[in-house]
């Protein structure tokens, strides 16, 4: 028997603000999150785009030595929303313990910082100085490091799914968390993605061409989703986490319900493994729908995953326009924050479920003029006042990885 699964928790570091107010703030009064890119000493200079979706403001981590010692940047954040769900969800220590609770949590690289550290002493030093390398200097860069730091900290007992697809990072989290608890698995799940600050990965996608690099001297007004003078990505950095749980136990418990979790596909192209493919795309928007049992125009609102790239834009919006057609109301929230890599699609679904709570959808960010390529499908280009009942949260990676995930607002 499927089970339902709900949202009862969220929890965001993003460039544009932590607190829920901080974020709708922004959102209305489009402030954007994106700054100049900073000098590091190292790849910079060799890097054509000087842009950055930022966490610029502090943030003050009460963790204990024992927890912090296996712990990068990455981690930080991650344990940081991590901290921040449980408390908002109400659930005791006696749960979060009992293996009825799981962690599906990722990141592009793990944390690219301390690996940086790692190679610059395995090849730049001599093998008398490989002691400089510390005893926990690989659980603070591997892969999966987000994931165990958070089971570390909060003594979490329950299955561990740790993606690392780039883009599609914290959006598979979140579906393969629901599968887990729609299928009976486990009664809640942590979910979500975070990536620190690395101009490595600016530079891997500067090497592409795909970032962007008009708009270095004013970084507000980059990216620019579906816009006719778009001109690449913008990477940034920053962490999302939501707390998913079975509708029965969360409503039994007086749990808060923020949104169902309704919908989730995950598919690959089979075939490139950079650039976008209409047909993978349309494929998972509609194997979404067929899960969550709706009709396309039952959706009301469209995150779309829209990084300002020339191709990835006009793919993604012939994609939407031939399932959904002009219905939608379809937004790039990137243009706010740039692209947060393995935390953007947590922090574009928590998000969408603010604008679902507050009846409103934010407009596209640096969307003046719309790309005739780009122009068959609904976008919002000022603030709106409407009710949200029905989202889905696109998001597309690096070796052809596509996910939609779809929400619903739960009736009091």
């Amino acid at each position: 028997m499927e089970r339902r699964v709900v949202i009862t928790a969220c929890a965001a570091i993003t460039p544009i603000g932590r607190t829920r107010a901080e974020i709708l703030h922004n959102l209305v009064n489009g402030v954007s999150g994106v700054k100049p890119l900073k000098e590091d000493g190292l790849l910079t200079q060799y890097i054509h785009s000087k842009v950055f979706g930022t966490v610029d403001y502090p943030i003050v981590y009460d963790f204990k030595r024992q927890h912090r010692k296996t712990m990068g940047p990455v981690a930080y954040y991650a344990c940081q929303v991590a901290k921040e769900a449980i408390e908002s969800s109400g659930l005791n220590q006696a749960f979060v313990t009992s293996g009825r609770l799981g962690v599906a949590f990722g990141s592009t690289h793990g944390s690219p910082t301390v690996q940086r550290d790692i190679y610059r002493t395995f090849f730049g030093a001599s093998r008398s100085e490989f002691s400089a390398i510390g005893a926990v200097d690989y659980l603070k860069s591997m892969v999966h490091t987000t994931a165990v730091n958070i089971t570390k900290m909060f003594g979490i007992t329950g299955r561990v799914i740790s993606s690392s697809t780039a883009c599609t990072t914290s959006s598979q989290s979140i579906g393969y968390g629901y599968e887990a608890i729609k299928y009976g698995m486990q009664d809640a799940m942590l979910c979500g993605g975070a990536d620190e600050y690395d101009t490595t990965t600016v530079a891997v996608f500067d090497n592409l061409l795909a970032c962007s690099t008009a708009f270095n001297d004013t970084p507000h007004l980059t990216p620019r989703p579906f816009d006719v003078k778009r001109d690449g990505l913008v990477v940034g950095e920053g962490a999302g986490i939501v707390m998913l749980e079975e509708y029965e136990f969360a409503r039994k418990r007086g749990a808060p319900i923020l949104a169902e979790v309704i919908g989730f596909a995950c598919n690959n192209n089979g075939g490139d493994l950079i650039l976008p493919n209409l047909s993978g795309i349309r494929e998972t928007i509609r194997i979404a729908l067929k899960d969550a049992k709706i009709n396309p125009d039952e959706v009301d609102f469209i995150s779309a995953h829209a990084t300002g790239t020339k191709m990835g834009d006009v793919i993604e919006a012939q994609a939407i326009y031939d399932v959904y057609g002009r219905l939608p109301a379809v937004v790039g929230l990137k243009g706010y924050m740039g692209h947060t890599m393995g935390s953007c699609g947590a922090i574009e679904t928590i998000i969408a479920v603010y604008c679902m709570e507050e009846g409103f959808i934010a407009p596209t960010l640096n969307l003046e003029e719309v790309d005739a390529r780009c122009a068959m499908i609904n976008h919002i280009l000022t603030l709106r006042e409407q009710p949200i009942r029905i989202a889905t949260i696109q998001n597309f990676a690096f070796g052809g990885v596509n996910t939609s995930l779809i929400i619903k607002k739960v009736s009091a």
